[in-house]
């Protein structure tokens, strides 16, 4: 029988602190289950969809870690399985540091962080870099980005998990809030003009109505 998905994460040393802090029953409940989802499924690839930023961990043979911030326009992390990411590596500060590690140590983490709806999600799996591949590189550009591209990594899916919101803070990307602002100062300026309009209605006099307008011009009774 294949070990749960959630081995990749669950060493026997955090097992036996799980079970020491009460809480290895109910991760051996999820395991007798399968652990944790070790597909893209369509609602993960939604999510995905709209990223915008990630951190891309990674270590050294000797087990340094490092932890990488990765940015783009929605979408620019790829699925293009049901285990495989990929993404355009733009060129950057040039210390090649998870260029270097992948090259010698293949696992790797995904980490996306969803300020705005307070979700996360973390990638389990081990990535590599392809270099010198121009047709898969423009399948998996931004189009319109402007960077300068450089390499491909491609990202293999061994498990993931989402998160709950605790002690997520609720922040917005600038250019979300900016849309907003925009289309409730469009909403301001309409009703604004509604206003003028009826204030200038009910500042006119009134149209005399016709008993009115013969009763002005009758000949008076004697």
């Amino acid at each position: 029988m294949n070990p749960p998905a959630s081995d990749v994460a669950f060493s026997p040393a955090v097992k036996a602190v799980q079970e020491r802090r009460g809480s290895r029953a109910s991760f051996a409940r999820l395991e007798a289950q399968g652990g944790w989802r070790s597909q893209i499924t369509p609602e993960l690839a939604a999510f995905l969809a709209e990223t915008r930023s990630f951190y891309f961990a990674s270590a050294s043979a000797e087990g340094q870690p490092y932890l990488q911030h990765r940015g783009g326009p929605p979408g620019f992390l790829r699925v293009l399985d049901q285990s495989t990411l990929g993404l355009a590596d733009y060129a950057g500060n040039r210390q090649y540091i998870t260029t270097g590690n992948l090259a010698e140590n293949p696992r790797a983490l995904i980490f996306v962080m969803d300020y705005a709806a307070r979700r996360r999600v973390k990638l389990w799996g081990t990535a590599r870099v392809v270099e010198d591949d121009a047709p898969l590189l423009a399948r998996l550009w931004p189009e319109g980005y402007p960077a300068r591209p450089q390499q491909v990594i491609l990202f293999e899916l061994a498990a993931w998990d989402g998160n709950c919101a605790q002690h997520i803070p609720q922040l917005f990307a600038a250019e979300d809030v900016g849309r907003t602002i925009l289309q409730f100062q469009a909403r301001i300026r309409e009703l604004e003009a509604q206003v003028a309009s009826l204030t200038h209605s009910a500042a006119e006099p009134a149209a005399p109505t016709p008993a009115a307008t013969n009763a002005a011009t009758s000949p008076a009774k004697t």
